[in-house]
This record gives C-alpha cells, structure tokens and sequence, in this order.
C-alpha cells in the first residue's frame, strides 16, 4: 500500500494536517465523521471544492488534524490542505485550483493591541477642556 500523502492547510488561526490515500471517499476529521464534526452543509460544501474542480470526488480517503480558530476557519484550512495534497498527487490540477483561488492562504488574522490605545488602532476619547 502507498505511503498517505500529506499537506499543511492554514486560514487565521486554523491549522490542518492532511493526509491523502487513494480511496472510496472516507472522510475523518479529528477522529470523528466529518459530518458529525463540521455539522453545517456549507463547511461539507467548502471541504468538498478541491475535489469537484479536479473531478476526484470519492477517489481518496482523507484524514484531517484540525485545531484553532472556529468551525467556518478551520473547514477553510482543511481545503486549503486538500488543495495543495491533490497538487502532489497530480501537478495538472493546478490551473484549475488556482483559477478556484483554493491554493492561496487566507492569511488575516487579529491585529495586535498596541500600548497607548484601546486596541489595535483606536485612539483614547479626545477631550477639548
């Protein structure tokens, strides 16, 4: 048997570690199903992307380690990670996940609090007198 393929997805603080294996379309994340984890159709409907461009859908099984951020975050990394594991798998899929702009990293995250303000950029109250 091949050895998994394996790819790093990241949005905000999300995280996931991805692991590709040909398959009949098992999908496990955390441990857990993925719809029993994710529970909205629309995270199922971001996950399943990557597969609907390249026309693989039930031809892998994929394994998924997700953690930080929050459930929209994290099913957008754990895209992100099946985009970039099917470009091992087949470079010819390239042209098509980047037309779907799957292999970009939604890199926003929380700006800092800088001292002397009230957070990130507000200011404190101006006061005349």
């Amino acid at each position: 048997m091949p050895e998994p393929i394996y790819a790093t997805g990241k949005r905000k603080t999300s995280i996931a570690r991805i692991w590709l294996e040909p398959g009949e379309g098992k999908f496990v994340v955390n441990e857990r199903a993925l719809k029993e984890y994710f529970g909205r159709e629309t995270c199922e409907m971001i996950i399943m992307q990557p597969f609907d461009l390249t026309g693989t859908r039930n031809q892998f099984n994929v394994k998924a380690n997700v953690h930080g951020g929050g459930i929209a975050g994290q099913s957008e990394a754990v895209r992100h990670g099946i985009s970039k594991a099917l470009l091992q798998v087949n470079a010819e899929f390239k042209d098509a996940l980047k037309k779907g702009g799957l292999l970009t990293r939604d890199s926003r995250i929380k700006e800092r609090k800088k001292y002397g303000l009230r957070g990130a950029r507000r200011r404190p109250q101006y006061s005349k007198r």
